[in-house]
């Protein structure tokens, strides 16, 4: 057998197994060395193949793609920096647990380390931010090594989805020519003549969900009952069935759910009389945060985006906290006494539930947050400014975004501002955001990402991450996928206007402020997208619906001022206080 036909059998029983094992996408970009991988694949009938030329691009697109469609995709690239460029999509998949599976070629072994051109080191490249690596064997056409290339495949989709889901990285060592054969017979190698085991893995593997004993959740039931103030608090997490499951918990105990907006919690059609998502606001004052000392805290998810939720736990460090892991991990970052569950979020709620039976309530403390949650969205929802401001623009898209649609939110101001102003509603919306390492890089081409998995995408973000991503716009254009961007822009970082770094007036603009001073409306149109500006609520509602009536890339653009925007959110968050105290008084 000569080296095209071992490459060919070889690399395609690799790619086989790939979808065999659950694989229906893969992003791809273009180059030399990972030639065998990338025409293997978009020759296979069974997935399809996007193709983006920049390489942090086609990871993030990657990322957006997995995150919403909740299984794991592939990413081939060619070796050199291509690889390297990977890495800020890699580290965001690992914090925010998606499951990627990421494809390098090589060079052979011989030609490392001797100066061959576009050769580095790939062995182990991402470190830590991948769950497994493996380095692929040169290669080989016996029945042993295909069994072998289908193992590996089989084996990388399973450590993607295991346990906390994350990114893989298999490196493939090519030796030229590079280019298989396809008009070879039977190159998917099926191993079985019966058709119902060709579609079967090599390693089918059986993977339960963890459940408490009886004994356990009878503990914590006790624990949580007779009239205690508990608290449960739903940080980032895309379990879509957790809002029902955990909102009847809490019917049951008589106690405030506080809903992150990426919980999933505040959107749909479950019950949210006990639902709190103005707490940003109200929790900001600490003599508020004082009359709100809890006895308890059950927290499902990540840690949320609000900082005033976190100056509130650090403070109540006397209260029991709990915080439930799908597996395990340790994600509290308060540094309090804290005890982790690790089970089935949802199991665990229904479980809770029904051995609560009639517990005794403290109606005076979830009338307490229900009353400090009807002041707060009085006043964020309440009043229109003649010019558009930041809080105005998401109070505007919550009301128009379409029923079964994606909001996928950037970093900085913009998830602040959803946190802030997107309410409770029964639309069913998915809220997603890279809230793993909190960059506002790769925006564009995660929101492309999730777009191509089918459902209607609206992007918020700034205009720094606008700035940062605009290759990812390629992709939306390419592929004319649905993608409406509402961008935000005030010339600069916003948030740090917010921080103590904006008394500095000598270096703040250079360093914090940092406009670019763009007219994005040129780059959109060279992308082929619609353009509009929007300079009121009014004007921004009727451009998104217009936006989402297009097929294709449409932009709405909102410019404010980082000073003004400032003190609007400032002039809220007071007359919250305000009236909140005086009514204690």
């Amino acid at each position: 057998m000569d080296h095209i036909e071992t490459l060919t059998r070889y690399t395609a029983s690799f790619v086989d197994e790939l979808m065999k094992s659950g694989i229906t996408d893969v992003v791809i970009s273009p180059g030399s060395r990972s030639t065998p991988l990338a025409l293997t694949f978009t020759e296979h009938p069974s997935i399809k193949e996007w193709v983006i030329i920049d390489e942090r691009s086609a990871a993030f697109f990657a990322l957006g793609l997995a995150k919403q469609s909740n299984r794991p995709v592939a990413l081939v690239c060619t070796s050199g920096t291509a690889a390297a460029n990977y890495f800020p999509a890699i580290v965001e998949a690992h914090y925010s647990r998606v499951p990627l599976i990421v494809l390098t070629a090589d060079r052979p072994h011989e030609l490392r380390d001797v100066g061959a051109p576009q050769a580095i080191e790939q062995f182990k490249l991402y470190g830590d931010y991948t769950k497994w690596f493996h380095e692929m064997a040169l290669p080989e056409a016996s029945p042993q090594m295909l069994s072998y290339a289908r193992n590996k495949a089989a084996r990388s989709v399973y450590m993607a989805q295991e346990g906390n889901p994350g990114p893989v990285h298999l490196n493939f060592p090519f030796r030229e020519p590079l280019t298989p054969d396809f008009s070879l017979e039977d190159i998917w190698g099926d191993r079985e003549t019966s058709e119902s085991l060709q579609t079967q893995s090599v390693n089918p593997v059986m993977d339960g969900k963890k459940r408490l004993a009886e004994e356990q959740i009878k503990q914590l039931a006790e624990k949580f009952g007779n009239g205690r103030k508990g608290l449960i608090v739903c940080g980032p997490q895309n379990d879509s069935k957790l809002a029902a499951a955990v909102t009847e918990l809490a019917g049951k105990l008589g106690i405030p759910v506080l809903a992150d907006p990426l919980s999933q919690v505040r959107t749909g059609s479950h019950r949210k009389d006990q639902v709190i998502e103005g707490y940003d606001a109200f929790l900001r004052n600490k003599h508020v945060r004082e009359q709100l000392s809890p006895d308890y805290i059950i927290r499902f998810g990540a840690m949320p985006v609000s900082k005033a939720y976190l100056f509130y736990v650090k403070e109540s460090n006397t209260a029991k906290q709990y915080v439930v892991e799908n597996y395990t991990g340790y994600r509290e970052p308060t540094g309090n006494v804290t005890e982790f569950i690790f089970a089935d979020p949802v199991l665990l709620c229904h479980d809770l539930a029904a051995a609560s039976g009639e517990t005794a309530t403290d109606t005076e403390w979830l009338n307490k947050w229900q009353e400090m949650n009807r002041i707060s969205k009085k006043h964020l929802m309440g009043g229109m400014e003649a010019a558009i401001t930041e809080g105005e623009a998401v109070r505007g898209l919550s009301k128009v975004i379409p029923e079964h649609s994606i909001l996928y939110v950037g970093n900085s101001m913009a998830i602040r501002d959803v946190d802030s102003f997107l309410m409770t509603t029964e639309k069913p919306v998915s809220i997603l955001a890279n809230r793993g390492a909190n960059g506002i890089d790769g925006m564009v081409s995660s929101g492309a990402g999730a777009a191509a998995a089918g459902r209607p995408v609206t992007l918020l973000l700034g205009d720094l991450s606008f700035f940062h991503d605009m290759n990812g716009l390629l992709a939306a254009k390419h592929y004319s996928l649905n993608i409406t961007i509402l961008l935000v822009n005030n010339n600069g970082g916003g948030i740090f206007s917010f921080l103590p770094q904006a008394n500095d007036k000598k270096h703040f603009e250079a360093l914090f402020g940092t406009p670019v001073n763009i007219e994005f409306e040129k780059a959109i149109s060279m992308y082929g997208g619609t353009y509009a500006l929007a300079k009121t609520e009014e004007q921004l509602e009727e451009h998104l619906q217009t936006g989402y009536q297009h097929e294709g890339l449409s932009v709405i653009e909102v410019k404010t001022d980082r000073a003004e925007n400032v003190d609007w959110h400032r002039q809220k968050w007071y007359e919250i206080e305000q009236e909140i105290l005086q009514e204690k008084d």
